[in-house]
């Protein structure tokens, strides 16, 4: 065991020998951070300065917390028992467990999945007589959350973080909720550090319980602490002061679900006299891929700095590779062509990977792989045809093609929410079976002979006459334009507008790129059939797999070879980065492109394309900032040399945020249908499939916002409304 410390070099030893005071070990990408945080561990023990319950070690997943277990038993060479280790979640609820009474609950507490969440939320809005279908409550949910996050107690919400939500009343739903988790003896996973934050606040007992308890605190990843999070561990280091955070603020990539990177930026400020030891010896990259990303990063302002170099023996390596390609299908017709040739060179696909910053953009390449033959794997997520979205929208296709599709009505026949419920479900399978007909025909037979009631008829009535209506445009207009009008139309795209969960956008993003695969094909019949053959495309476990994934899942993964695709503004740094203004989110995407670029131990391939398709139509796409910021001396740029010049035309440093802007239509905007010759004034009476009859107020366009008559104010495309004047 006296050899531990052997293996380490300089930076890394005194990470680990610095056991008193506050310590920020700055840990870049590639240098050994787990290795440190496991043998600084090792070294208290070692030194008999703790015992192993007096040690606290708080890491972000169960995964990272059974790794650094099973490493500090191999270093003291038994396993290691009795441990405060694992993640804020686990560790909170352990303490909540002893002094449960202290925040009104029992020690048997239960602890309630999403599901169970957002089924109690939705009684307390009820019995407050909230409307869902104005006030969704996965919004709320959302909501209360955020301020979980944040450390508020629903008394304790300030001025500046009050919600709209029903109309001003989400902090009293917040305390309702509260109210009946408690009356359950329940906590949701926002509970767990939000009471016990509250806990060691406000019971100098407790507190000083656990002063007494830790004489050392070890935190991994703290540049992805939420304001929760830092109080808590804030707390706690009060007592002995000896906490050791690691942490890279060049890899702070997950604000949208809460993390804070001004946690680990003012670490010197929370605990004065802290000492900060930088990791910057590479073992993963090769010296170009490592100069390219310390170049790229170095254009952050909100950082700490440090400056990574290879600490390999055989550092010297490729440049990284900038491709120029005409259009989207010439970059996913290169990546494959690059896949196949590295791949007959001895390279293993399962040391490869494409990185994209959506998920909507694995469609291109999973279908080219397909084509090729190559196996493939979707990490930290579905393959695109599989997701939700995806297939809910390919079941609306499946009715409008072939309306005795029973597997496919019935998945859609409530999504959006239609108050089609089981007892109704079950009533359109008795009379499908009894008459030998098809669901959709069932409901028909029903609807005309008065066997449904209430809702039920009136949402199946409206269902049904959408389906004509959208058989009406498949004829006229094609495809592509009853896809948009039907995703507008059923309410689907609205759903996922007012989900307010991470996931929503990004499920909104999907939706316009298969409307994209969609213009692909001559007819729906083929696309479908197209369908059909991709997801027989089984995956054999067997088999060595390409990786896909999105930038942010490929955190902490590795690769010899990395594909980056997509590097143009408004896809690279994406659209809402540089809607925001500023430089907060703009800044958050560079260091996920400095994530992607340290992904790589030999070779990175950044491309790009002077053209897109949005929808039915091509639009030019300007070169990523990030681009211009890589260092001409270790990056070699390839593809048409006419774009590579434009490509470094067009990039100055210092353009402003919103210049380079592409054009993004939104999922019902149909640029290649024709607009209408007769434009609509505002005050003219029109009528619409689904909103009925209203009064135009406002004209932007093609874009019209109506009164309607019974369902309030709404904006739409004055192609989908006639009009009614009297």
């Amino acid at each position: 065991m006296s050899g531990y410390l052997d293996s380490l070099n300089q930076a890394q030893r005194e990470a680990v020998e610095a056991t008193e005071g506050p310590v920020l070990v700055l840990a870049g990408a590639g240098t050994g951070k787990t290795r440190v945080l496991t043998t600084r561990f090792a070294h208290i023990l070692l030194s008999h300065k703790a015992f192993p319950n007096q040690i606290l070690t708080v890491t972000f997943t169960n995964k990272a917390a059974r790794e650094m277990r099973e490493r500090v038993g191999r270093i003291l060479g038994q396993p290691a028992e009795g441990l405060w280790l694992g993640t804020f979640h686990a560790l909170c609820a352990r303490m909540l467990r002893r002094f449960a009474d202290r925040v009104g609950l029992q020690s048997n507490f239960s602890i309630l999945d999403s599901d169970d969440q957002l089924r109690l939320l939705k009684q307390v809005m009820e019995t407050a007589r909230i409307d869902a279908k104005r006030w969704p409550p996965n919004a709320l949910m959302a909501q209360i959350q955020r301020w979980k996050d944040k450390g508020f107690m629903p008394t304790e919400i300030p001025a500046a973080e009050s919600s709209d939500f029903a109309n001003g009343r989400a902090e009293d739903l917040y305390a309702a909720y509260q109210a009946r988790l408690k009356a359950l003896n329940a906590v949701d996973f926002g509970d767990l550090l939000l009471l016990c934050v509250h806990l060691l606040k406000t019971d100098a007992e407790v507190l000083a319980t656990y002063h007494k308890m830790f004489r050392y605190i070890l935190v991994d990843e703290y540049q992805d602490t939420n304001l929760v999070q830092y109080y808590w561990l804030r707390l706690l280091a009060q007592g002995h002061k000896n906490i050791c955070c690691v942490g890279d603020d060049d890899q702070s990539i997950y604000s949208w679900r809460g993390a804070e990177i001004e946690n680990i930026l003012k670490f010197e400020r929370d605990f004065p006299g802290a000492k900060i030891v930088r990791l910057e010896a590479n073992y993963r990259s090769t010296a170009p891929i490592l100069t390219a990303a310390s170049h790229l990063i170095a254009h952050n302002e909100g950082r700490l700095g440090k400056t990574l170099h290879s600490g390999r023996n055989d550092a010297d390596g490729d440049n990284v590779e900038v491709v120029a390609l005409w259009d989207s299908e010439e970059e996913a017709r290169m990546v494959g062509s690059r896949v196949e040739s590295y791949r007959r060179a001895g390279e293993s696909l399962a040391e490869m990977a494409i990185l994209v910053r959506a998920g909507f953009q694995t469609r291109a390449f999973e279908e080219r792989m397909i084509t090729l033959g190559i196996p493939y794997r979707i990490i930290g997520g579905l393959r695109f045809y599989e997701r939700a979205e995806i297939r809910d929208a390919i079941a609306y296709l499946r009715v409008l093609a072939q309306p005795s599709d029973d597997l496919a009505f019935e998945r859609i026949v409530n999504t959006p929410k239609r108050g089609v419920g089981e007892s109704a479900l079950r009533l359109l399978h008795e009379q499908a079976r009894a008459d030998q007909l098809s669901l959709y025909a069932a409901t028909e037979k029903l609807l005309q002979g008065g066997g449904l009631r209430g809702k039920v008829r009136e949402s199946l009535r409206e269902l049904l006459s959408h389906f004509t209506h959208w058989r009406d445009i498949l004829g006229r207009e094609g495809h592509v334009v009853a896809l948009e009008t039907l995703l507008d139309e059923s309410g689907y795209i609205d759903m996922w507008k007012a989900d307010k969960s991470p996931e929503a956008p990004g499920r909104l993003e999907n939706l316009k790129e298969l409307v994209r695969a969609l213009a692909d094909f001559e007819a729906l019949q083929g696309f479908l059939d197209h369908v059909s053959l991709v997801m027989e495309n089984e995956e054999r476990d067997d088999d060595a797999k390409l990786s896909m994934m999105t930038l942010h899942g490929a955190k902490g993964l590795e690769f010899d070879i990395v594909f980056l695709p997509g590097w143009e503004e408004g896809v690279f740094p994406n659209q809402r980065a540089l809607d925001e203004g500023g430089n907060k989110s703009l800044e958050e995407e560079r260091r996920l492109a400095y994530v992607g670029i340290t992904r790589a131990r030999r070779r990175a391939i950044i491309s790009h394309a002077a053209n897109r398709r949005i929808y039915a139509n091509w639009q030019s796409s300007i070169p990523s900032r990030f681009i211009e910021e890589l260092p001409d001396h270790v990056v070699t740029r390839t593809g048409s040399a006419a774009m590579n010049q434009s490509a470094r035309l067009a990039a100055p440093p210092s353009f402003p945020l919103q210049a380079r802007r592409v054009r993004e239509a939104d999922i019902w905007d149909t640029p290649a249908r024709p607009a209408r010759t007769d434009k609509i004034p505002v005050g003219a009476r029109v009528f619409h499939q689904k909103f009925g009859y209203g009064r135009v107020i406002a004209v932007d366009d093609d874009r019209l916002d109506i009164d309607f008559e019974t369902s309030g104010e709404k904006r739409v495309l004055d192609r989908f409304v006639e009009r009614h004047d009297v």
